[in-house]
């Protein structure tokens, strides 16, 4: 053993693995950093350690087979001992690694000054801001959007501000977006609950999916926000890869970045997510000088300790917010499968309530949907009471259907905002009861508040337009409802509009609508063309062509019934019109022929309206005569 020993340190084996180690460790710490500052992708240092350590033994086997001579590399067994100059060598190794260990303790010395540095730099920064908060653009860089994105957020952002971008999924198959995307909705969700910290909604923050290419500065400037969390998840077989980046926009820097490499368990997910939150706290904490940050420490609950039911509830919920008439029987499904695997599982519960909730509306009937949606809510308030969700959902199905139990639904969605005051889900379905008992200025507000979390929810600022309308305020609806449309509103409520723009004289946009709503369910577009008639013609044939509409529907229908909607209203057949709280046609102004018939009062009576009033109080517009009776404007 000794002769070994002593044979290895002839050849400089050690000396040779000392400069290796202080060396490759190095390069390890360069890696790292140039994969952060250069958004290398993230097995970026992973392939330069693994490249490292292999090359470890087979820069020993050649520091032993081989010696360095003047004449260049030789084999040891040819080197005579009295030419070798292997001593000289390992001087020169010996320099080699002192002058390594003196450039590793520089590298930790600057390390642990870098982050005091960077905070007075941003303490700097922010104090020129406040002292001349119109900085004048550098000469030559105005037009850049790095530039532009500055100047706007030294004036107008709020330092305490954070967008929560959706993830990439960097997983073999390509396959987990919904987990990837779940990932980084789950820690939004408990950023939400820092006092003090302005989070962008999900809605908006998600928006930006695909367009990267903007750079993190464009994207924060449309956001309102100063900082922006961006990651990747990448699971393979059992194990799970987070990799998350905070950013400050303004500098376009990384304040913070670290790679979690766990087993694939509920446990190790839900505290991989309070960890990011914890450090994001903490960094902002440190870095906004008097933010009024809450408490420095957020927790993550785990809700759930069945892995198959959390990974599904995140692919349910991620199907359920682009649902559609073909995709809901399948998202059912699959939240019904969230339960089975995890019976305590209220989040799961919760999503079956809504689930179940939106089934009638898109023309299920197969089960008794509403009954369903209850239970399950009530099962999701008994696992966890903090939910707001149920309540919102016990809320709206109790207006679902007439007569309305407006008074207790009211009731539901003042404990979901309790809850969260920033559920959107309640703020709208609150604002369309409030329309429907004509409290518009109320559910206007609603509306606001909803727009103002999320300004990418668009059914807020669609139906805030129709509540303009029937406050009279025809262009504020207009304007509302052309913004939601050019931000990227689709599907649902075009009929609600369209008697509107007819009214105002638009045909483009009447023939638009009608025909977006008619392709949109895949109805044959000659009764499009039907309703344009009635809506643009002034010799329109309202009673034959209504005859004629109504045999086209009921080959497509079968035993067709007039819906609740505003076509009745288009083709004056008033009689035939039923409660329909999408549309809520006894406020549509454009009719005076309709504000003055008896099925107003009947519509008014059968949506369970006026028993609201009756115990509750008449909005503005409408006031009580006699003792059963009342009159609207």
């Amino acid at each position: 053993m000794n002769r070994l020993i002593s044979e290895l340190r002839r050849r400089n084996i050690f000396r040779v693995a000392g400069v290796y180690a202080v060396v490759g460790w190095i390069l390890m710490q360069v890696a790292g950093a140039l994969e952060t500052s250069l958004r290398l992708p993230d097995w970026f240092d992973s392939a330069i350690t693994a490249t490292l350590l292999i090359g470890f033994p087979i820069a020993l086997l050649l520091a032993w087979a081989f010696e360095m001579t003047p004449e260049g590399m030789k084999r040891t067994e040819a080197v005579a001992e009295d030419a070798s100059i292997r001593a000289k060598t390992g001087r020169k190794l010996d320099y080699a690694i002192v002058g390594a260990l003196v450039l590793l303790g520089a590298l930790v010395i600057w390390q642990g000054m870098r982050a005091p540095i960077l905070r007075q730099a941003q303490d700097e920064a922010n104090h020129a801001t406040n002292s001349n908060p119109h900085p004048e653009p550098v000469e030559g860089s105005e037009g850049s959007p790095q530039a532009i994105v500055s100047k706007d957020a030294n004036t107008n952002t709020d330092a305490a501000s954070i967008a929560v971008l959706s993830f990439v999924d960097l997983s073999p198959g390509k396959d987990q977006e919904y987990f990837s995307d779940g990932m980084a909705e789950e820690i939004l969700n408990v950023l939400v609950r820092v006092e003090g910290l302005k989070v962008a909604s999900r809605t908006s923050a998600f928006g930006f999916k695909g367009q990267e290419a903007l750079g993190i500065p464009v994207i924060a400037q449309k956001l309102n926000v100063r900082h922006v969390l961006e990651g990747s998840v990448r699971k393979s077989g059992n194990m799970i890869r987070i990799t998350a980046q905070l950013i400050d926009a303004q500098t376009d820097q990384h304040l913070w970045s670290q790679t979690f490499d766990r087993t694939l368990t509920t446990e190790n997910i839900f505290a991989i997510q309070d960890e990011i939150a914890n450090e994001i706290v903490t960094q902002l904490g440190i870095i906004i000088e008097g933010a009024p940050l809450g408490a420095p420490v957020v927790s993550v609950k785990a809700d759930t300790q069945n892995l198959d039911a959390y990974e599904l509830y995140l692919q349910a919920r991620a199907l359920f917010r682009r649902r559609n008439n073909i995709s809901l029987p399948n998202i059912i499904e699959t939240f019904e499968q969230v339960v089975a695997a995890d019976p305590n599982f209220a989040r799961g519960w919760a999503g079956l309530a809504a689930a179940y909730g939106v089934a009638p509306s898109w023309d299920m009937s197969d089960r008794e949907y509403m009954s369903l949606s209850n239970d399950a809510a009530h099962r999701a308030i008994a696992l966890n009471p903090d939910l707001s969700l149920p309540y919102a959902v016990l809320g709206n199905n109790l207006t679902d259907v007439a007569p309305g139990e407006f008074a207790d639904a009211f009731v539901y969605y003042a404990q979901a905002l309790k809850r969260d005051p920033k559920d959107v889900n309640a703020l709208q379905w609150r604002g369309e009861d409030y329309i429907a008992t004509g409290f518009f200025d109320e559910a206007v507000a609603d509306f606001k508040r909803c727009m103002e979390i999320d300004p990418y929810y668009f059914q807020c600022p669609v139906w805030q337009a129709r509540a303009k309308f029937y406050q009279g305020k025809v262009d504020e609806g207009f304007t509302l409802y052309e913004d939601a449309i050019s931000k990227g509103a689709t599907g649902g409520g075009e009929l609600a509009f369209v008697v509107a723009y007819a009214h105002a004289g638009d045909d483009r946009a009447v023939r638009f609508l009608l025909a977006s709503n008619f392709q949109r369910f895949s109805i044959l577009n000659g009764r499009s063309e039907r309703l344009y008639r009635a809506l643009t013609d002034p010799a329109f044939d309202f009673e034959q062509e209504a005859k004629a509409y109504e045999i086209e529907s009921k080959a497509i229908h079968g035993d067709y019934v007039w819906e609740g909607g505003v076509i009745p209203l288009i083709f004056k057949k008033y009689h035939s019109a039923t409660v329909s709280f999408n549309y809520t046609i006894w406020w549509e102004r454009t009719d005076p022929d309709f504000l003055k018939s008896p099925d107003r009062k009947r519509l008014i009576r059968e949506a369970g309206v006026y028993d609201y009033w009756r115990e509750n109080g008449f909005p503005p517009q409408c006031k009580s005569v006699g003792k059963d009776d009342f009159e609207c404007d």
